[in-house]
């Protein structure tokens, strides 16, 4: 049977009520935006929105014949049962590929997947979250903007940003230089993917090979106009190569899916075809392969911060399978989240973001507008709704993100719910957040690298946060721990709550975002930094301190 992938528009009910509508039209958002929806892959090279074809379907059924007094119980993108609860109690709880401590390694994580018994869910691809690269693209764009903030006075016209990677999370990266005001350079391996960025306007131009890549910028810099490039190559080719021609960018990072040898990143030497026969035949060769163009690739990193460029590591496990092949100073490039966004996450400002249910795009801007009006002194949010409108193209259902914190949250989600009440929005508004959020997530080598009081790998926070959004009657949430090159790396927490316009709506979203950014003000405080302290202080949150 050939599938399609659309979203669903409108108000008309499949389900039994918007509860569970919204949450169905997610699942069919994440595949509608996803990088490669026939094998459910939403991005990441294995993040799948279901564990085979089969769950997905009975997933589908249980969404459109459950009542509100049902919880659907998800193991691994697997439905296991409908259990009857309460009309209080989210409607879908999950938990997706937590394997057990010693366990937790990528060739356990491949035999079980092999198995079809487990199936990792990314961040937002198994949960239902994924809004396409919008989802990323605030974060990206928040971190080159803390960068000219810090470094190049508050300005990154005329400056050159050199990265790699166009998948479901790299491919924001033009896009959000762009928006920066820098001249920015993506090298990406896959030319549909290269195709698909220029083609929803998240890259500008591609180049045919370096030299014109790098004129291209020259111009750029030259005019002080922001431009993205992209050029079809090997980072780790093309990074030596810019390095050894003495050409030194002002920033370096790299969004490639290095934190899988096996199914994200391609080694120098491969085509795409050769590394998808070399799965099915000799996975060792190819983590070999994968590993030694890592050492390289980070060696030119390295190289680049040894003459000066700002150099950091944006998540993706480089700098650790860097350092398995040899590389001893892999880790003196800094991770993003403790560089650049630490104190931010202290206040809970993080990645939220929200759907319109209606596919109809005029949702979005009146929420953009009600933004504009009642956050208007709120810089970060301003300019960023600012700079969406006019760059920013929605994929699937409209959708925006901003950075709120602690108590804006609340506010916003509540009005929203106002606004579906009223009928200024003409469908409900589902309203969710990335993991990497300030008390949902714990990577020692990512959102929790050299926390203040030594906890980097302590997952009790996650789990906690899921708890509590049980307990703050959110629809749907989940805890997933890492697949792939990420298995033992991480655990996490998402959260997604629906404005259908009820007055139980106002208390599921005024508990489940207020619990959830007191969980990350929380989180930090308790590490000891004082910034999360002071929030506490602030905001008067019942933080217990010892």
């Amino acid at each position: 049977m050939k599938r399609e992938f659309n979203v669903t528009s409108g108000i008309t009910l499949r389900c039994k009520g918007w509860r569970q509508e919204a949450l169905l039209r997610l699942l069919e958002n994440v595949l509608a935006v996803g990088e490669d929806p026939a094998q459910l892959i939403v991005y990441a090279a294995l993040g799948r929105a279901a564990r085979d074809w089969p769950s997905h379907d009975a997933i589908v059924h249980a969404l459109k014949t459950m009542t509100e007094d049902q919880t659907l119980v998800v193991q691994s993108g697997k439905p296991i049962g409908l259990l009857r609860t309460h009309a209080r109690a989210p409607l879908v709880i999950m938990a997706n590929c937590n394997l057990i401590g010693q366990w937790a390694k990528a060739e356990n994580f491949y035999d079980l997947e092999q198995k079809n018994l487990i199936c990792w869910g990314g961040l937002t691809a198994g949960d239902w979250q994924y809004i396409g690269s919008q989802g990323v693209i605030q974060g990206t764009y928040e971190i080159f903007s803390r960068i000219a903030e810090r470094h190049f006075d508050n300005d990154l016209r005329g400056r050159f940003i050199l990265t790699a990677g166009m998948g479901g999370m790299g491919g924001a990266q033009p896009l959000a230089g762009r928006m920066a005001g820098a001249a920015i350079l993506t090298v990406e391996v896959d030319q549909e993917r290269i195709d698909k960025r220029m083609k929803i306007g998240f890259l500008e131009k591609q180049a045919r090979d370096l030299d014109e890549a790098l004129a291209m910028i020259r111009d750029a810099q030259a005019k002080r106009e922001p431009l993205s490039v992209g050029l079809l190559g090997n980072a780790a080719e093309i990074y030596p190569e810019i390095l050894a021609r003495g050409v030194i960018p002002d920033i370096v990072t790299d969004q490639t899916a290095a934190h899988d040898l096996v199914y994200g990143y391609v080694p120098i030497g491969h085509t795409l075809e050769q590394v998808r026969a070399l799965r099915a035949t000799d996975i060792p060769a190819l983590m070999n392969a994968s590993r030694a163009s890592i050492v390289r690739h980070v060696s030119a990193m390295l190289g680049f911060k040894d003459r000066g460029a700002i150099v950091f590591d944006n998540g993706n496990l480089i700098r650790t399978h860097a350092k398995e092949g040899g590389v001893e100073r892999a880790f003196e490039i800094p991770i993003f989240t403790e560089a650049f966004l630490r104190p931010l996450f202290c206040r809970a400002i993080g990645p939220f973001r929200w759907i319109a249910l209606s596919n109809d795009a005029d949702d979005i801007r009146k929420i953009d507008d009600y933004l504009l009006d009642h956050f208007a002194d709120n810089a970060i949010v301003v300019n960023w709704i600012r700079l969406a409108r006019q760059y920013v193209p929605f994929e699937g259902l409209p959708a925006r993100i901003a950075w709120l914190g602690h108590g804006e949250r609340t506010e916003l989600a509540l009005a929203v719910n106002r606004m579906v009440r009223e009928g200024v929005l003409s469908a409900p508004v589902a309203f969710t957040r990335d993991h990497l959020d300030a008390g949902a997530m714990a990577h020692p080598n990512i959102m929790t690298e050299n926390m203040r009081d030594g906890s980097d790998a302590i997952a009790d926070w996650p789990l906690l946060n899921a708890m509590v959004n049980c307990s703050s009657m959110a629809d749907l949430v989940a805890i997933h721990s890492g697949g792939g090159g990420y298995s033992g790396y991480m655990t996490s927490a998402g959260v997604t709550v629906v404005a259908d316009g009820t007055r139980e709506a106002d208390e599921r979203l005024q508990l489940s975002m207020t619990n959830d950014t007191s969980m990350g003000v929380m989180r930090y405080a308790d590490a000891g930094y004082p910034e999360a302290l002071d929030e506490a202080e602030r905001k008067s949150l019942p933080h217990i301190r010892i």
